[in-house]
């Protein structure tokens, strides 16, 4: 009798295994990986979309990927890069700031791929005038970021290509061991712009005041009903919608591998409250929670003024710094939270421009770095061809 129950218990859990993997799609192909493949930019002809398809790879804001790109017709060196408007995330993001860093991101890998491919990048921002604030939207759509123009040279020496196909962000806990002053300086040494500055800290007092500004960023962000809403829309439950969509969140996210991950994306795909309203806030929390207290180093990216310019700058000179970092055997996070712009975050957000930016600069970026106790899976990333306007 009781090993008829045993049995009969092995052979539910069993099926309910199964079951779970089946409604994660554990036995469908992740498309949504193939331009991590490092052959993926050479299915393409034309050199403009290989760059592109490297650009794709950036840090992003909300994993939105909102980038556009024109190719010229008329001239096969230029192409233009454009923010997506549809892709803006308005309740975290209001005024289209982390949204304009995610341009910069772009750029950024642009320009290191090209190096690596044997093409000098001539970038020019908003070559054609910058956006009109009252529009911000059509804007966008009329008026290009950047301007790339390529001209042919002998491939060089490309010592950060490779880890362009890392996983631009790590969210799990790091080691406690600090940087060192040759680290640091390695680090600090890419800036090669006087309306930037990048700034380090691992004493004690600041870890404790960052940590704090963190957790309250966190916890104000989770009792916006609005804006955690705005990331549940976003939220990919199994592999089925990882391949419909492939940009926002997913359980990997939230530090799950493996079976884990499947066992949880079947969950969550059976059970979708699992993953919204209180449970979701509590543990974007607590996921906070574990982050920092496992952070043995915060950076920052300063920029002089907060004009769109040195928006795209400070996201161009983050992808040098996550690829410079990466070299060294390092990780970043980004803890965007306490820099957002919406009216519920504004206390906290003058109250680190204060200790942070008192003579009137902007933190465009606030990382945690450090090196990882686990390899982290990479993040959805869309087909680069559904960047290319048609004409």
């Amino acid at each position: 009798m009781m090993k008829t129950i045993i049995f009969g218990l092995i052979g539910f859990i069993g099926v309910a295994v199964i079951a779970l993997l089946t409604l994660s799609g554990a036995f469908v192909k992740p498309a949504y990986l193939e331009p991590w493949e490092k052959d993926y930019p050479q299915k393409f002809a034309d050199p403009r979309i290989q760059l592109a398809a490297h650009g794709l790879l950036a840090a992003n804001g909300h994993n939105m990927q909102p980038w556009k790109i024109r190719l010229k017709e008329d001239d096969p060196r230029v192409f233009y890069l454009y923010a997506d408007s549809d892709r803006l995330t308005k309740e975290v993001d209001p005024l289209a700031r982390q949204a304009m860093i995610t341009q910069g991101t772009f750029l950024g890998y642009i320009n290191m791929a090209g190096k690596k491919l044997g093409y000098k990048t001539d970038i020019i921002l908003f070559p054609q005038g910058g956006y009109d604030e009252q529009r911000l939207a059509e804007s966008m759509s009329a008026m290009p970021v950047a301007q790339i123009t390529l001209a042919k040279e002998t491939p060089a020496s490309a010592p950060f290509y490779d880890y362009m196909f890392w996983p631009e962000t790590n969210r799990a806990p790091y080691q406690s061991t600090r940087l060192s002053a040759e680290q640091i300086k390695g680090l600090k040494n890419i800036n090669r712009d006087d309306d930037m500055s990048i700034r380090f800290f691992q004493d004690k007092e600041n870890l404790d005041k960052l940590r704090s500004y963190a957790m309250q960023g966190a916890t104000i962000e989770a009792g916006v009903n609005r804006v955690m809403q705005e990331s549940e829309t976003i939220f990919r439950a199994n592999e089925y919608q990882k391949n419909q969509y492939r940009y926002g969140f997913s359980i990997e996210g939230q530090g799950n591998s493996g079976i884990m991950k499947h066992l949880m994306q079947g969950l969550v795909t059976l059970f979708p409250s699992l993953n919204s309203g209180k449970p979701a806030a509590d543990l974007f929390i607590q996921s906070t929670q574990t982050a920092v207290d496992n952070t043995p180093v915060y950076t920052m990216i300063i920029s002089k003024d907060n004009t769109r310019v040195n928006q795209v700058k400070s996201g161009m000179l983050y992808s040098e710094m996550i690829l410079a970092a990466h070299q060294q055997g390092l990780v970043m996070q980004p803890l965007s939270q306490v820099l957002e712009e919406y009216p519920e975050m504004n206390e906290l957000y003058q109250g680190i421009h204060r200790d942070y930016a008192p003579d009137g600069g902007t933190i465009q970026m606030l990382m945690r770095v450090g090196k990882p106790t686990k390899e982290v899976p990479p993040s959805m990333r869309r087909d680069v061809m559904d960047l290319i306007i048609k004409e």
